[in-house]
């Protein structure tokens, strides 16, 4: 009999329905797993245990078609619920507890989930790695020496290792794929505008979208269809209903089918490589190679291509990064108790005139039809997610900001173009690599074909089997 974090999202959420498990007790055995394992783990930076008891208890009672009736997850650290200490990652906001709830929350409280807690990030969000000062590194459990990625690491790193079922994200140049592949997850960045919720202070350009975290990619994409507001309930508690021509979703649907063959492109282009020196590392080759072999068996066409050189995408990339961080709500003595990347950030991007913001983002939009115009004869594009293996706790410069970002940008060369682009983006973890360590791939997709991306990661998921590997924490 496998112990309960051992089965899918949709096997905890069968058993669930049917009356062989309460949310209860699904509760309960998470919450034990998170008090024996995350010490180690840095998943979690908030664990609400009392609350989320006291929710199962009301959930059993909620109609149990709604979308993740008694399913656990967790609130990312940058988004608000009322009553429990929301920190953003920061020192400056310690003591910081929101009087009222962001719409995400909303949106997967009436889904029928149940919070446990508060997952780790970096400060504000605004880098690629989760190791903030407020709090403990968020490490991947392949290998505690390592880092999780960021922005959502704590939340990759509690889905691998089974502290959750499935963990919600954001995105906003790679938040959720770059966890994700660093900790042999899938991670599902939608199209701009697909989840209405939008995540973070501010959201310049839009660029940053939520996103979810799984294991699989059915569960992804029925963390997805809860996260759109599908199968949620409607007209208010006690009389609420759920919609009756909800039948699991469209996106659950597209992935539990799998099916189409399609016209792939692949590329290790990447728009950063005019300004930096961009190298992408064996395993991460051999990650790309294991998908196209597999794709190329499955029937689907493959062709290669190079995107077209972009001198100025670093720039105003730099500049609209810095004019949203100018938005964090920080003032005066605030500024000393961040960190040097994010006083860096916020300082200069309140240096930015606004000429110079409208500049970059009408590059930036220009730059968005370019590529969707060089992507467009494809039904979605193949890259590597990440250049490098995750990189090890401390690698990144912590007092040298400008160094900071570059060895950011080289670690993650081919997720942030595609939050410009607004276009949806999967990470798949198809390879380990000879140490043990999971490797991802990306598939980037036509506007709102999210549907396409989980097709094919279903395929590839079906031969590769990527859900049977587990760090050595998922068996404790």
């Amino acid at each position: 009999m496998p112990e309960l974090h051992e089965l899918t999202a949709l096997e905890q959420l069968d058993r669930l329905r049917r009356g062989e498990l309460s949310p209860r007790e699904l509760v309960d055995h998470y919450l034990a797993r998170i008090e024996r394992l995350d010490a180690e783990l840095g998943a979690f930076v908030e664990v609400t245990a009392d609350a989320a008891r006291e929710r199962a208890d009301a959930v059993a009672e909620f109609p149990k078609a709604l979308a993740l009736w008694g399913l656990p997850f967790a609130d990312k650290d940058l988004v608000e619920r009322a009553g429990v200490p929301t920190r953003f990652g920061s020192r400056a906001f310690a003591d910081h507890v929101p009087e009222t709830s962001d719409e995400l929350v909303q949106v997967l409280d009436d889904a029928g989930a149940i919070s446990l807690g508060k997952t780790n990030t970096p400060e504000f969000g605004m880098p690629s790695y989760t190791e903030p000062i407020s709090a403990r590194p968020a490490r991947t459990p392949y290998d505690l020496s390592l880092g999780a990625g960021g922005s959502s690491g704590g939340a990759a790193v509690a889905v691998a290792a089974g502290l959750l079922p499935v963990a919600p994200g954001s995105d906003g140049g790679g938040s959720v794929r770059i966890p994700a592949a660093a900790t042999g997850l899938v991670g599902l960045k939608p199209s701009r505008g697909r989840i209405p919720a939008s995540p973070g202070f501010t959201n310049v350009g839009g660029l940053a979208v939520a996103g979810p975290l799984a294991r699989t990619v059915s569960d992804a994409a029925l963390l997805f269809d809860a996260m759109i507001g599908e199968g949620r309930v409607t007209g208010g508690w006690p009389y609420a209903t759920v919609a009756p021509s909800w039948d699991g979703g469209a996106f659950l649907n597209a992935a539990i089918r799998g099916e189409g063959r399609f016209q792939i492109g692949v590329t290790t282009s990447s728009p950063w490589e005019t300004a930096y020196e961009i190298v992408v590392g064996p395993e991460a080759h051999d990650a790309l190679r294991l998908a196209r072999e597999q794709l190329d068996a499955i029937g689907h066409g493959l062709q290669e291509f190079a995107l077209e050189p972009e001198e100025g995408y670093a720039a105003a990339f730099t500049t609209l990064w810095q004019g949203g961080a100018s938005g964090i709500p920080i003032e005066g003595e605030q500024l000393e108790q961040v960190e040097p990347l994010t006083r860096w950030l916020v300082e200069t991007g309140r240096r930015v005139g606004a000429r110079e913001l409208a500049a970059a983002l009408g590059w930036l939009t220009r730059y968005e039809r370019r590529v969707i115009r060089q992507l467009s004869r494809f039904d979605a594009v193949l890259t590597p997610t990440l250049a490098m293996t995750p990189r090890p706790i401390g690698w990144y410069d912590p007092d040298d900001a400008m160094r900071n970002f570059g060895q950011q940008v080289q670690y993650t060369p081919f997720t942030s173009f595609v939050n410009v682009s607004g276009l949806p983006a999967i990470t798949l973890p198809v390879h380990v690599t000879a140490s043990g360590l999971p490797m991802g791939v990306q598939l980037i997709g036509r506007p709102g074909r999210e549907d396409v991306l989980l097709a094919i990661g279903a395929q590839l998921e079906r031969r590769l089997d990527w859900q049977e590997r587990h760090p050595a924490a998922w068996n404790q």
